[in-house]
């Protein structure tokens, strides 16, 4: 009879180990692509322009500002990723668990950061077919923004998103690093001024951080991860590595992006800045290798343009369920997701294409909108971890970090709010 009891536990405990193991390999395409649409949302096509602006103004000074980005999207990202999947609640309803009506503050400065960022990603993704495929810009941003329509239209978006965000992203790497080796650029004096610019210009910072880390960006990865399923205090490991490993990809490909194009401003070509048909990055990769070169970059502005697109209007669409619960998920979020591209694709054909400088400045308006979200999520961390997180205790290393990266995104925007809207004249 005992070896009996004990057969039946084994044969329980394998298929419980079996269940386990499949519920973790279903998880495993929500868990990428929320990191790769963290990583692709961050590298649209404002902030690639803003870059390659950035890079022809101020060279390798320009590091300083990517390194920055970088150390606050760790302190942002980890810290977003964490409250959010040990609350297991969306950033809206969770800081209005916090601060009542805070969440629709907070909500409606996403939606319209993130429908004036999709007016430039659409208008990106023209101008990538433009320079893809020759491709009529406006028709190519009316492609993109069809084709985007047409992902949320399947029943089981969340897969196809899944796919196109990590396919699109991994090729966009491998794209850049081609170019970055073949430009040649001075690592040694980049390297240097990573750490040591010769040049510093908060603008520049807080535009670059918006344009990867503000507005809608901050929470696209941790609400896609919440469709994974594994939230609670006891997945806190898995979600740490997660927001890691997102922050990584999204590192290496800005970084990877500057060299490409400061190893054409050092080799002395002058690129394009200003004016309304100002394509800086796309001269950089012309100048590179030519004709391919200007294909390659067609490509990359292309899905940088389509994956941000998806990120920024499913995210945006996320926020509206704090103003009506039937929008937590499945077909109603699919649609109210659908409808904001429909709407950033009207007003794109009604203004035309955006210029260099409104992608620029868009990145700088949601760096500006940042701080108000940390904000408030730093005030849970501290102050209402009992009843908000369900009693978790937080790690006091991560608020540190946290609350350092938001005094610092304050003090930039202050700085900086007259040259960001300065843009808009540029």
């Amino acid at each position: 009879m005992g070896t009996l009891v004990t057969d039946s536990q084994q044969s329980t405990e394998a298929t419980s180990a079996e269940k386990a193991k499949a519920f973790a390999k279903s998880r495993r395409g929500p868990i990428l692509g929320a990191i790769f649409l963290m990583a692709t949302s961050a590298i649209g096509p404002g902030f690639i322009t803003q870059t390659a602006t950035f890079t022809a103004t101020l060279g390798a000074a320009f590091a300083f500002a990517i390194l920055v980005s970088i150390l606050i999207d760790l302190a942002v990202q980890m810290n977003i990723w964490r409250m959010i999947t040990v609350s297991g609640k969306r950033a809206g309803d969770l800081a209005n668990s916090a601060v009542p009506f805070s969440g629709h503050v907070l909500a409606v400065l996403i939606v319209i950061g993130g429908l004036a960022f999709n007016i430039g990603n659409i208008a990106g993704g023209g101008l990538g077919l433009n320079a893809l495929l020759g491709m009529d810009a406006k028709i190519g941003g009316l492609v993109t923004g069809l084709l985007a329509i047409c992902i949320f239209l399947f029943k089981r978006a969340g897969r196809v998103v899944d796919v196109v965000v990590m396919v699109l992203g991994v090729g966009m790497i491998v794209m850049t690093i081609v170019v970055a080796i073949v430009s040649n650029p001075p690592i040694g004096d980049a390297f240097r001024q990573t750490f040591v610019p010769d040049e510093l210009n908060f603008a520049t910072i807080t535009t670059i951080v918006g344009g990867t880390v503000g507005g809608y960006i901050t929470y696209a990865g941790a609400h896609r991860y919440l469709e994974s399923g594994l939230t609670g205090p006891e997945h806190v490991k898995d979600v740490h590595r997660a927001s890691f490993q997102g922050i990584l990809v999204t590192g290496v490909m800005r970084y990877v992006l500057f060299l490409a194009i400061l190893g054409v401003v050092a080799s002395g070509v002058v690129l394009d800045v200003s004016g309304q048909g100002a394509n800086p990055a796309g001269a950089a990769f012309a100048a590179v290798l030519g004709d391919a070169g200007f294909r390659i970059f067609g490509f990359i502005f292309w899905a940088a343009a389509i994956t941000s697109v998806i990120g920024a209007a499913y995210t945006s669409a996320t926020f509206l369920s704090v103003f009506s619960k039937t929008l937590k998920g499945g077909w109603p979020l699919q649609l109210a997701t659908v409808a904001f591209i429909v709407v950033s694709l009207v007003v794109y054909l009604l203004i035309g294409t955006a210029p260099a400088a409104l992608l620029v400045f868009v990145g700088g308006f949601n760096g500006l909108i940042l701080p108000i979200g940390l904000t408030i999520f730093m005030y849970i961390g501290w102050f209402r971890q009992k009843d908000v997180l369900g009693g978790y205790r937080y790690p006091v290393w991560l608020l540190v970090i946290g609350t350092l990266a938001t005094a610092l995104t304050w003090y930039m925007g202050a700085v900086s709010v007259g040259p960001i809207f300065a843009f808009l004249t540029a």
